[in-house]
């Protein structure tokens, strides 16, 4: 019987290939490397991670510990610190998780633009802390805007829209989304499993990052069905990553998007920029931008050969300055707020 109409033009078609566990150079590899053991891996293990009646979960392996592991209970949500294989106890760098074990990892996120510690982020204190890393006006601006536009509301204490677009971190938990790595639960707590699983998953050949490609990938493959919402805010937490962290190589370490999760990386990154200007001569913008004089002094000495005493007085000054700035604008806006 000669094929009907539909089944030509049906046959006509691409496949996405989902069948076929050798569609991808990656589903290839891992076959010939299990073998006949596909339905037994990992090996000596009382459970599975793939079958080789569903080819996805052979191209896409999880996270499992080995026998070196360090890091322990995977699957157990933190409450306070990102843990990863590599990091078990989460950033130790300038001592941030016990600076920061009174709040989740996810209000650790936040904190960067919490500069006065009050609880509430302002989309100026937005603008601000992305300018900190040299992002230019518009981008900025865009970055302030779809933040607060699109998380304030979540995070009110009240029903009503907050006229200011602030964001409460108290509640910032409510701004959790689909379609992510989802190393964030709904509390909050980071998942170390699934921030495993997300790099395990699309990191091809095991490089310890990800490239364009690879997000790329990663973002396909963690869609859930008509998450329009949740589509865009992943496609653009990685897009602002990717800016932010601008690697050299074009891969995202996997340790960096850690520290990009837990909040840690964002200061360092500003007083990297804030060092760059100080090399430059710009002492204004080193001065707003680090987290305090020390880290750009001996640069902007450099570059202007005055005696350091003298520097240190003009760096005491600038800071005194940029306070009383910053006081001025948030009084300015309190009063804004209870008018």
């Amino acid at each position: 019987m000669a094929p009907s109409l539909v089944d030509t033009v049906v046959a006509a078609i691409p496949s996405k290939g989902n069948g076929d566990a050798g569609w991808t150079e990656k589903g290839r590899y891992l076959v010939r490397r299990l073998g006949s053991e596909v339905n037994e891996y990992p090996p000596n293990k009382p459970y599975s991670v793939c079958l080789d009646t569903v080819p996805v979960t052979i191209e896409r392996l999880p996270y499992y510990p080995k026998s070196n592991s360090r890091l322990q209970d995977a699957g157990t949500a933190r409450a306070n610190i990102a843990a990863s294989e590599e990091s078990p106890e989460g950033t130790q760098e300038d001592d941030w998780a016990e600076r920061h074990k009174h709040m989740t990892v996810v209000q650790q996120h936040c904190s960067y633009w919490d500069k006065d510690a009050d609880g509430i982020i302002w989309p100026q204190d937005t603008w601000n802390g992305v300018r900190a890393w040299g992002w230019n006006f518009l981008l900025s601006a865009f970055a302030a805007f779809i933040i607060h536009a699109n998380l304030s509301y979540p995070t009110s204490p009240s029903y009503l829209p907050d006229p200011f677009f602030r964001i409460w971190i108290a509640n910032v938990h409510k701004d959790k989304h689909g379609s992510d790595s989802m190393s964030f639960d709904n509390e909050g707590r980071f998942r170390p499993q699934e921030f495993e699983d997300f790099f395990a998953k699309y990191d091809r050949n095991n490089k310890g990052g990800l490239d364009i490609y690879d997000l790329t990938r990663a973002l396909k493959g963690q869609r859930l069905t008509f998450d329009f919402f949740g589509w865009a805010a992943a496609l653009l937490e990685w897009l602002a990553t990717y800016l932010l962290l601008w690697p050299e190589d074009g891969i995202v370490r996997k340790e960096d998007a850690r520290r990009v999760l837990d909040g840690s990386i964002f200061q360092y990154k500003a007083d990297q920029y804030a060092e760059k200007m100080g090399r430059q001569g710009r002492v204004r913008k080193a001065m707003k931008y680090s987290k305090s004089g020390k880290l750009v002094a001996a640069a902007m000495v450099a570059v202007s050969g005055e005696d350091e005493s003298e520097q240190t007085e003009d760096l005491a000054f600038l800071a005194r300055l940029s306070a009383t700035l910053d006081s001025v604008v948030h009084f300015v806006a309190l009063v804004l707020n209870l008018a």
